[in-house]
């Protein structure tokens, strides 16, 4: 699976994007949140508040409870605002 990182999550992470194999577990989007921050300081910050988090799988917005079931790419990024 290929995450992307964008805005302050990619700074925090330190990182654009990367190739992972979540474990077995790891079945939703929060699933992966959770994981993720298990990985290392970086992650940690990055992904302190996960609800602030916004995904798309696949080019698709998803919500935290979505299966990643068959997804090949996942982006997190933070809220965007508009002006």
């Amino acid at each position: 699976m290929k995450l992307v990182y964008f805005a302050w999550v990619r700074e925090r992470i330190g990182r654009t994007e990367e190739t992972i194999e979540p474990p077995a577990d790891v079945e939703t989007v929060s699933d992966l949140l959770r994981w993720l921050r298990t990985r290392g300081e970086a992650y940690e910050y990055a992904l302190e508040h996960p609800s602030a988090i916004r995904v798309a799988l696949d080019h698709t917005h998803a919500d935290h409870d979505t299966p990643l079931r068959g997804s090949q790419e996942v982006a997190l990024f933070p809220p965007m605002t508009g002006g």
